[in-house]
């Protein structure tokens, strides 16, 4: 049994999104503020049955919400379709569950088995948060409006009272007038969002209890270095803690004591007699000292002082836990690095989350001997102070420590889901068909989210493709998952010398969360359907690459020439004739109905003379000519860029072309050499690079997307 995919809808700024889950680990990546947590929360608050908020509502259907309840106010006498629940519908929140059964599983599903006619497979069912009753709803909302308006009419004011609206009104009264209800929903229409009829009823018991096990371990988990002073006397953050509430309830002797236990309970007994003596002897004098003040004289109980000692009491402070350096060398837990606190922490819940399912252990509550045959544990943020070698053994490891129990290896009884939501790459990169990218959709007046399943992003003729586009991410640790925009650039050169133009020239874009990938001209094209379905803000930076009957040549217009760029052919404009690419107008660079622009070499004007580059160097050269005349000390192929600053532009844009077409050419070299022998900040943008990069902005601008304000 496992999930297979959950609908979640009005909940946040998930206002419709589905969320496929993998068999065992489905990875939550995205932009900051697109969704991740929000999704997760989701997974709590509707399977776990959590408090609702207001807040919790989409927020864009609240204007809506607060129009219904006008109506309810304003009208004298309300016909039966303006109580019905259709009313509110649309805009409920409310968590479609699909699981996939298997045959041997129908035991733990005969209560949601929704006909007799079911042959297996998948099963849903809907919670949602709805009103407990719809009457009663709208008589204490429309008797508390009219009252409050009534109330400042009749004294002539003109502020508003509780409550202002339906938002305020279920501000305060949300708790007692809602409530989470499940209903059973047609596995012959899976693949649709279904309306409920009136023949859909609720159905009165928790259905998920016995089936599904939820598990949380949240971002924020305290931990604090030996610089930290420990406020909470009481803390149960720090791995002492977890520890002793582990033994508690897992290994104790004192609790259901088996013959293992007794030599241990035996030598607990044995000190604490011991103890009670030495206490006895010790005080002899101090209790003296009160008889002499005729304590405790008549009536009153005689003093005796007895211990008590278990084994669980050696683990109640917080130097319980130590990390050995050497013989009878060690250090209480809070010197260890705060990122391995957090992995040993993560790790011991881990375990415990596992016991706990099993019933592993000897203070389990036994109450209920049925073990859920679904497991499913949330993690938020693990990366949090882990160094990136140590997030990727983790990612590797977590689920197989889920699994790490004799009724779970290598069995299918019982099924083990984990889900993370992180920022970090490095995770991201070990488990590509795993991610679920969190896509911000910022079209409409508040900000929603959907999901992309990487998995389904390539078609099956698109496999090789697939398989160079995993390996490539990999290699560049999945940036591209978290960024607000990205920039796909040619070569090394434009790598090294974009970041310095985006600092020195655009304080837009200095203050976003930009990728900036080196995918070469002969290969960025082979990003199209992954940037594609993200509809990431992308700019493609990339060479003219003029040919002329199969040679390099310089881009000259009326020449009949063509570009060997398979970007420009095949991604975007797809076009091959020169002339055409030249000519091309700037809103035309920009994909229709998708945030992709690209940008190459363009007709540049010198002192009168009109210039058509060929690649990001001699362009770059050409626009700098000053600035690279000045240059005094210079090697390799800047060296012979410094010579060609000098001549006429005509020749200087020959010699610059030539030079940078030799065999032996090194371009990154030549980007690195600028850097140590010019100031950057000196060298303009290519107005090609300028103009692109002033497009990214623009777009993160509108969209108001990635901008760091103080």
């Amino acid at each position: 049994m496992r999930i297979k995919f959950v609908q979640i809808k009005n909940f946040r700024k998930l206002q419709s999104c589905r969320i496929d889950f993998s068999e065992k680990e489905t990875i939550f990546v995205g932009a900051n503020n697109s969704g991740k947590t929000t999704a997760m929360d989701a997974l709590r608050v509707f399977l776990e049955k959590k408090n609702f908020k207001t807040q919790d509502f989409t927020l864009s259907n609240w204007k809506e919400l607060n129009k219904i309840g006008e109506s309810w106010s304003s009208d004298t006498e309300l016909v039966e379709e303006g109580k019905s629940i259709k009313k509110l519908e649309t805009f409920l929140p409310s968590l479609d569950l699909w699981i996939e059964v298997k045959d041997s599983e129908l035991h733990y599903v005969s209560h949601i088995i929704p006909t007799l006619d079911w042959s297996g497979g998948l099963l849903g069912v809907r919670i949602r948060f709805e009103p407990r009753d719809m009457e009663e709803l709208i008589q204490e909302f429309a008797k508390a409006h009219k009252n409050s308006n009534q109330l400042l009419q009749n004294k002539g004011k003109n502020f508003k009272l509780w409550p202002k609206h339906f938002w305020d009104f279920c501000e305060r009264k949300l708790g007692s007038l809602f409530a989470f209800k499940t209903y059973l929903l047609d596995p012959k229409k899976s693949d649709e969002f279904q309306e409920l009829s009136d023949t859909n009823l609720a159905i009165d018991k928790d259905v998920l209890k016995g089936l599904i096990k939820i598990k949380v371990i949240n971002a924020q988990r305290g931990f604090t270095d030996a610089n930290t002073e420990n406020t909470e006397s009481s803390s149960n953050r720090n791995l002492s803690a977890q520890l002793r509430d582990y033994y508690d309830k897992h290994l104790n002797p004192s609790v259901e004591p088996t013959e293992s236990d007794l030599e241990a309970l035996e030598s607990i007994n044995t000190a604490q007699e011991a103890f009670d003596k030495n206490l006895k002897e010790s005080f002899t004098t101090s209790l003296a000292e009160l008889e002499g003040l005729n304590y405790p004289g008549f009536g009153n109980p005689q003093i005796q002082l007895s211990t008590k000692v278990s084994t669980a009491d050696g683990l109640q402070h917080d130097s319980a836990v130590k990390y050995h350096l050497d013989q009878e060398l060690s250090l209480p837990e809070k010197y260890n690095g705060l990122g391995y606190q957090n992995l040993i922490s993560i790790i011991f819940k881990l375990i415990r989350f596992r016991d706990e399912w099993m019933h592993t252990g000897k203070s389990i509550e036994k109450e209920d001997e049925v073990i859920e045959p679904l497991h499913m544990v949330l993690i938020e943020e693990p990366e949090a102070h882990l160094h990136a070698q140590v997030q990727q053994v983790f990612i590797k490891k977590a689920y197989d420590v889920l699994r790490n129990h004799a009724n779970l290896k290598g069995k299918t009884d019982f099924s083990t889901q984990l889900v993370i939501s992180t920022h970090s790459s490095y995770i991201a990169h070990q488990k590509f068909e795993s991610l679920r990218y969190f896509k911000r959709n910022n079209g409409s007046v508040l900000p929603t989210t959907e999901v992309v399943s990487l998995h389904a992003v390539f078609g099956d003729k698109e496999k090789e493709t697939e398989k160079f586009v995993i390996r490539y991410l990999n290699t560049t640790h999945n940036d591209l998952f978290f960024a607000d925009a990205v920039i796909l650039v040619e070569g090394p050169a434009e790598r090294i010398l974009l970041p310095h133009f985006i600092k020195n020239f655009n304080s837009v874009l200095d203050s976003c969360y930009l990728t900036i990938l080196e995918i070469g001209g002969s290969h960025a094209h082979r990003l199209k359907p992954l940037i594609e379905k993200l509809e990431v803000i992308c700019l493609v930076v990339t060479d003219i690459d003029s040919m002329n009957q199969g040679t390099k040549c310089q881009p000259e217009l009326n020449k009949n020439y063509k570009t060997n760029n398979d970007t420009l052919k095949t991604w975007h404009p797809q076009k091959e004739c020169l002339d055409e690419l030249l000519n091309l107008e700037e809103d035309e660079m920009v994909k229709a109905n998708l945030p992709i622009r690209v940008a190459y070499q363009r007709k540049i004007e010198i002192n009168g003379e009109i210039i058509y580059p060929y690649t990001f160097e001699d362009a770059m050269v050409l626009e700098n000519l000053e600035t690279f005349k000045e240059i005094t000390s210079s090697i390799g192929l800047l060296k012979k860029m410094v010579e060609a600053s000098k001549l006429n532009v005509k020749d200087a844009a020959k010699k610059a072309f030539d030079e940078i077409n030799s065999k032996g050419a090194k371009k990154a070299e030549f980007a690195l050499d600028i850097l140590y022998f010019e100031d950057p900040s000196k060298i303009k943008p290519p107005i090609y690079i300028k103009n692109g990069l002033q497009w990214v902005a623009d777009k993160l601008t509108k969209d108001k997307q990635g901008l760091i304000t103080s």
